[in-house]
């Protein structure tokens, strides 16, 4: 083989060979490299280890017309809805049915409004509150606002009526006057703000409360929720809108969070492996037009070698080795840059994170391996297809 080396070697040509060898590993990185910083960060963004968390999502029936009442879920709509592999938890909504009445008084004026209060489980709050509880008896209310209702009041009443703005540590210190009306009963009570919710669009109370005062305050006593708040890993998944959308259901919720970043990942991963894709797909093309111009530069002897009893395969041998040893040395420097720079900006996660975080480019180096054996077996196909012609000619 040696021997068939050195007369076919002579017209191989050092440029085209160095061009291949850039552009393909251009390719080759940028394709790597995409397909493990997708690898690496997906987990921040979704599943057990997600630094943004499941999301939440309310859900409800939307109102077709007028009329009195809204319309509720019923015991079989509750159990199909749990029974949804991408239901994580589920909580009922349960609102007062009572007429419940606030006051305050502020800067010597009183400010009076009709109110309402809902609960939930206290597992989908995402306040945390030493007061947040309530027995039969007591005479003061824990109350959980929406942040944006103090937000709306900050800069928007407090602006008109010429009203100072509030901190969340004032209004926490400010007691309300609250009275409840129903079912021949009327009591005054004292309610407290014991926080501020980001994810709850309600003015919220305890679940022990609202039971309570449902039974002792409402006359009509409804046993089906309006609305019910879903704990969803991936509330933008084919299967939740699909779902949502058969059966009728309206989302009040925003969008959530971890969809939008992992779709944006999603189409950042896909614009880099594209990229990397056109790279490797030119080198493929710049080796092949080098390799049939290599073999027809050297036909005479080729066609010689066949002649004197060297097999197609023998006479491939040298070609096939120059290919594989090209290759094989590409992926080596790619993995090389991928495992570099994985240590460079798996330091930037970590601290995001707030903890030490490792990683091994496995991901990359499947994909790496799996590429290469493609480009290697068609490399190696071509070779054998055009010597094989050679060798029919003769």
């Amino acid at each position: 083989m040696r021997l068939i080396w050195k007369l076919l070697r002579k017209h191989i040509s050092v440029f085209e060979l160095a061009v291949f060898f850039v552009a393909n590993l251009i390719g080759m990185a940028v394709i790597l490299a995409g397909v493990q910083i997708y690898s690496d960060i997906k987990p921040m963004l979704t599943g057990e280890k997600s630094l943004i968390g499941n999301e939440y999502m309310i859900v409800t029936r939307p109102v077709e017309r007028v009329g009195i009442g809204a319309p509720t879920f019923s015991a079989e709509d509750i159990a199909d809805l749990e029974d949804q592999d991408f239901v994580v938890n589920l909580g009922l909504f349960a609102a007062s049915q009572f007429e419940v009445d606030g006051s305050i008084m502020f800067n010597g004026r009183r400010l009076s409004t009709m109110m309402f209060f809902e609960a939930v489980p206290d597992s989908f709050i995402d306040v945390t509150s030493k007061d947040w509880h309530f027995e039969a008896g007591d005479k003061s209310i824990p109350i959980i606002l929406p942040r944006n209702y103090l937000n709306l009041y900050n800069f928007g009443f407090s602006q008109t009526q010429k009203l100072p703005q509030i901190t969340e540590d004032m209004i926490k210190r400010v007691e309300l006057g609250i009275r409840l009306s129903g079912n021949g009963h009327r009591d005054d009570y004292v309610g407290r703000v014991v926080g501020f919710s980001d994810r709850l669009n309600t003015i919220l109370v305890p679940m022990d409360f609202i039971t309570w005062a449902n039974s002792y305050y409402a006359e009509a006593k409804a046993d089906r929720p309006t609305r019910l708040i879903l704990e969803v890993a991936n509330p933008g998944a084919p299967e939740v809108t699909n779902y949502l959308a058969e059966h009728g259901y309206a989302a009040e919720d925003r969008p959530a969070e971890s969809s939008k970043a992992l779709f944006l990942l999603k189409v950042c991963v896909a614009v880099i492996v594209g990229i990397g894709a056109i790279f490797s797909l030119l080198s493929m093309i710049i080796l092949t037009l080098s390799i049939y111009l290599l073999l027809q530069k050297n036909i005479t002897k080729l066609e010689n070698l066949v002649l004197i009893g060297h097999k197609p395969s023998r006479v491939a041998m040298p070609y096939n080795l120059m290919t594989l040893i090209l290759n094989l040395s590409i992926l080596v420097i790619s993995l090389a840059v991928v495992y570099i720079a994985q240590g460079k900006y798996m330091g930037y996660l970590s601290d995001i994170a707030g903890h030490s975080l490792s990683a091994t480019p496995t991901a990359a180096v499947i994909v790496g391996i799996l590429l290469t054996l493609v480009i290697v077996a068609f490399n190696f196909l071509i070779i054998y297809r055009k010597i094989r012609e050679i060798s029919k000619k003769r």
